[in-house]
């Protein structure tokens, strides 16, 4: 059992304090490179890089239906062994709207989870 810490560990279970001393220090870390916001900083800017992402992966995914689609209107208007629905198809790739190399690496921080 550990004496008075002033931190409340004595209360948690033996297994927890490990973890317990780890989230502590992270959040020391985090107020040292921030000290106004702190985790919270931290854990915003991790939103804001979630929703950026998840915009990405939507257009990615609109394209990726907007391209079957258009495959699938050019097949059905020439018969099969022609050659031209190929020759279409990659077109349409070639012609694509959103790219995937989007993420800004410049705003990305060094991990906060290192001590």
């Amino acid at each position: 059992m550990i004496e008075n810490d002033g931190f409340g560990l004595q209360e948690l279970p033996e297994q927890q304090r490990s973890d317990a001393v780890s989230s502590m220090v992270y959040e020391a870390n985090a107020r040292v490179r921030d000290p106004v916001y702190g985790c919270v900083g931290a854990i915003s800017s991790l939103q804001q890089q979630i929703g950026s992402l998840q915009t990405q992966l939507a257009r990615a995914q609109a394209e990726v239906v907007h391209m079957r689609m258009r495959h699938l209107a050019s097949t059905s208007d020439h018969p099969a062994g022609t050659g031209s629905t190929e020759n279409k198809f990659m077109a349409s790739q070639s012609k694509s709207f959103y790219y995937m190399d989007t993420v800004d690496q410049a705003n990305m921080t060094e991990s906060l989870w290192s001590y």
